[in-house]
């Protein structure tokens, strides 16, 4: 990736592992910027690092992070094929009874980090923001969202981007019984949005996306998406 985009992101790699705004850029063990291709017109924004990703430097690399991999290749994506990143780039963490738990990001924290995943998209220039769980869609769409009531449809994202939101992979890992499935339902809906508006099959949102509206995806057939959603067995 010798070219000016991956020069900038790392240039920022560097600027953002000096960083010490908040207290967790002392107690992180790597920062984690995003990773993937600079030029992907898909960009994925999710919470923040976790145990695994603060041990290796790298977004979703848990078990969330291979329910994305799984996630992505059902709309025929690889990994490399996107760029992956977060709202905050050092772990946050809480400690009780002398063990490290993750938590989610404060808002100070996130405002500190907002500087970074500007610049990040700044660069990259996407055509599409899918972001994943509560935090990083109110990042974008302040703290009054509701992902169960809002996500799945289109926004006008930064930069002229089109902004989607769908639930985090690590919030369906945490699912059981009869509420998984009605969740990947939902999940896989959302990303056949994505995937139609990449293709360019999904231009119904236009005028909507110009005038600040968002607008409801156009789903497939009912039936045909809850069958094939079943047989992504998105479980781990």
């Amino acid at each position: 990736m010798n070219d000016d985009r991956a020069a900038a992101l790392e240039r920022l790699h560097q600027t953002v592992d000096a960083c010490r705004r908040c207290a967790i850029g002392s107690t992180r063990t790597k920062v984690v910027c995003g990773v993937g291709d600079p030029h992907s017109p898909l960009v994925i924004v999710g919470e923040g690092p976790g145990e695994n990703e603060d041990r290796q430097g790298e977004p979703f690399v848990g078990r969330a992070g291979e329910l994305l991999t799984r996630m992505l290749a059902a709309i025929g994506l690889r990994r490399e094929d996107v760029f992956i990143t977060n709202t905050i780039k050092c772990r946050a963490t809480t400690e009780e009874n002398g063990r490290v738990f993750n938590r989610a990001p404060m808002q100070e924290e996130m405002a500190n980090c907002r500087e970074y995943l500007d610049i990040e998209l700044s660069v990259l220039k996407p055509r599409v923001v899918l972001a994943l769980g509560a935090p990083a869609a109110k990042s974008f769409q302040g703290a009054g969202f509701s992902i169960t009531r809002q996500r799945g449809v289109w926004y006008p994202g930064p930069l002229g981007s089109d902004l989607i939101v769908t639930f985090h992979p690590a919030y369906i890992l945490r699912l059981t019984g009869g509420n998984i499935n009605a969740v990947k339902k939902l999940v896989w809906s959302d990303l056949q949005a994505v995937q139609r508006r990449l293709a360019g099959e999904d231009e119904t949102a236009e005028a909507g996306l110009k005038s600040g509206i968002p607008q409801e995806p156009e789903l497939p057939d009912q039936a045909a998406s809850e069958e094939q959603a079943l047989e992504l067995k998105f479980d781990l």
